[in-house]
């Protein structure tokens, strides 16, 4: 989408791509592509254990340990084994999946939140959308990241918690800008979380079921903050308006008690100056460096909010720095429906795309983070102590702890530097901690973090390692592209691993590259895809994948599934024309599996229908698919 090919980031900071072809040695290439022959695709690092016991076996050095080499090989092999849709079937206006699967469609755009027959319902009719006051009681738009939460026995009832990352004014409103403060409602309620509660029903499939729990968490919904910025006068305004709200809601994580965190990611385009004139350029508000390197601009995403919301309008001085009121973590407790709603503000202020969690070294919570924009940061937080004796003591492992950012090294190491006020290198650019975590990029910056191509997801295997989407970065500049130097400008994007030091908690890591997706097109291979962006690591090994961009082959954007032993890798799902496959989360028993299409179509219904029938003129709506293995099996198998 047009809102992610922004560039906020001028520092000067060594960029990944010159550490990544220091990295990438001849040697390695040759090592990885002698793998892609010999087995179909190994991914280098994942596989050198097995290379090298096939390796001893066709010498004759040690045929003992070939023969283990090709037994573990075969056992790894069965971890994903399913049969791949083919490329010539993932395209078109309806998704395809493997024909050992099968799926269902849940809670698309517009339902009801309480289930069918229990509200207002938008069944993609393009000549009546919701009003406000309905879109309030309805699941919102922009379907992304999301977690299931168990009810009961847990594999048959829960609460889904899903974001909402946006919808266009086209797709939700019916017209290119606002006309009145009713327009801007729409849109905004058609914005942030759903919290609906889900159950096996008729027939073993799916449905939102009346609950007092669920609820609509949108852009008017009353929060609050915690940590050491929540009372900064950088989050106060001179209208003195409470906190409202929370929108681009992006990836997402979940906490070991129980909780949802849901990340807002480009909240910076909801912003405009109502007083601009785009045919002269010129307004009354005048951008900060602070505003610039979060990519505020006097259009906008173009939304429109600013010319009847005061709260969103750059050129309002009563309502200055309530743009600093985004870009935060926000814990959501899907259990309750009374609770409200925290932005964690010790977790810094960037444009999340995710938080995962993990449990480190002394049961402290460290906090994984990928600022997504092109030449940004990768970031990780860890607790000040043991979560358990943190809540007990009731505080929040969230609101009290250490954010640091990633240096990475040519030779396979790197660093995590602390944000905080007491380095010299932030001490005299910042007052105090909370404009530290306000501005964390700043900070960043200032400390020489390396700027990605675009941090996306991020998950915790259990091999240890931690694996992060580099979306793609089209716009660096590279005419060097030889062996040693191999991306160039990156339009496919890649997806690297690391191994923290001190099990999560520690201040250095090893890294490396998982795979290049440029690697994944030769001739005649079915396991083609670009721009990774969805990411999960199951309990067994496998890595699930999902994209959004332009893929090879004509493929729809897909789902595909990596095994983290071999790197081999099989294409699960396709979604529809011009969708993105995004959001994943899975029942206790990963017997089945939840995924999302975003904006299916791009609101086109001459593109696609779906999910309603093809040919019924209807506007595509986002949806959730429930996935199930035919024989009841784990997904992925």
């Amino acid at each position: 989408m047009i809102h992610d090919n922004g560039i906020s980031n001028r520092s000067n900071n060594r960029p990944f791509e010159d550490i990544l072809r220091a990295r990438l040695s001849r040697r390695n290439l040759l090592a990885r592509s002698a793998m892609l022959g010999a087995s179909g695709f190994l991914a280098a690092l994942a596989g050198d254990k097995l290379l090298a016991q096939g390796a001893a076996a066709a010498t004759g050095a040690n045929p003992e340990a070939g023969l283990a080499g090709g037994e573990l090989l075969a056992q790894a092999r069965k971890l994903v084994d399913f049969p791949i849709v083919p490329a010539a079937a993932g395209s078109g206006p309806v998704p395809a999946i493997s024909s050992a699967y099968e799926y269902d469609i849940l809670i698309p755009w517009g339902s009801p939140l309480q289930g069918p027959g229990q509200g207002p319902n938008y069944n993609g009719d393009p000549n009546r959308r919701p009003s406000s006051a309905e879109q309030a009681q309805q699941i919102g738009i922009g379907h992304d990241g999301m977690w299931y939460f168990p009810l009961d026995q847990g594999n048959d009832n829960g609460m889904l918690a899903i974001n909402h990352e946006y919808g266009t004014n086209s797709h939700v409103i019916g017209k290119n800008l606002p006309t009145s403060l009713e327009d801007v409602r729409v849109s905004q309620h058609a914005h942030g979380v759903s919290v609906v509660e889900i159950r096996r029903v008729r027939g073993a499939k799916w449905q939102a079921v009346p609950s007092p729990r669920s609820r609509r968490i949108h852009v008017n919904t009353p929060v609050t903050f915690s940590g050491p910025a929540a009372n900064s006068p950088l989050l106060r305004t001179a209208a003195g308006n409470p906190p409202l709200g929370t929108l681009n809601n992006c990836a997402n994580g979940k906490t070991p008690w129980g909780t949802y965190l849901t990340c807002e990611e480009n909240f910076n385009g909801y912003f405009g100056d109502s007083t601009y004139n785009a045919q002269t350029k010129t307004g009354t508000w005048k951008t900060t460096n602070a505003q610039k390197r979060y990519g505020f601009a006097a259009a906008g995403f173009g939304y429109g909010w600013e010319l009847f919301d005061k709260r969103f309008d750059l050129a309002s001085a009563e309502h200055a720095n309530e743009e600093n009121r985004f870009g935060w973590v926000v814990e959501i407790d899907p259990m309750n429906p009374n609770q409200t709603p925290v932005k964690r503000t010790a977790l810094g202020r960037i444009k999340h795309e995710g938080a995962e969690v993990v449990e480190g070294r002394g049961g402290r919570i460290v906090v994984y983070m990928g600022d997504d924009e092109r030449f940004d940061y990768i970031y990780k937080f860890v607790s000040a102590d043991n979560w358990r004796s943190m809540r007990a003591r009731g505080v929040s492992p969230l609101d009290e702890g250490k954010l640091y950012v990633a240096k990475f090294n040519d030779n396979g190491t790197g660093s995590w530097l602390e944000l905080n006020i007491s380095n010299p290198a932030l001490r005299g650019k910042f007052s105090d901690q909370a404009e530290v975590l306000t501005y964390a990029r700043l900070a960043a910056d200032a400390l020489g973090a390396t700027p990605m191509d675009r941090p996306e997801w991020i998950t915790a295997a259990a091999n240890g390692r931690v694996y992060c989407t580099l979306t793609n970065n089209t716009q660096r500049k590279d005419t060097q592209v030889n062996a040693a130097n191999p991306l160039g400008p990156n339009p496919d994007g890649h997806i690297i691993s690391w191994r923290d030091s001190d099990d999560y908690t520690g201040t250095s890591f090893t890294w490396d590259i998982f795979i290049l997706a440029k690697d994944t097109h030769g001739n005649g291979d079915e396991r083609t895809f670009s721009s990774p962006d969805g990411l999960w690591a199951d309990p067994d090994g496998r890595l699930f994948i999902e994209t959004d961009g332009t893929q090879k082959k004509g493929l729809n954007d897909q789902l595909l599934v990596a095994n983290l032993e071999t790197g081999d890798i099989r294409r699960l799902l396709t979604g529809v024309t011009d969708c993105e496959v995004t959001g994943i989360t899975v029942t206790p028993d990963r017997r089945t599996m939840f995924v999302n299409l975003q904006h299916p179509g791009d609101g086109n219904p001459a593109k696609t229908n779906f999910p309603a029938p093809q040919g019924s003129g209807r506007i595509p709506r986002d949806c959730t698919l429930v996935i199930r293995k035919k024989d009841g099996g784990i997904i992925g198998s």
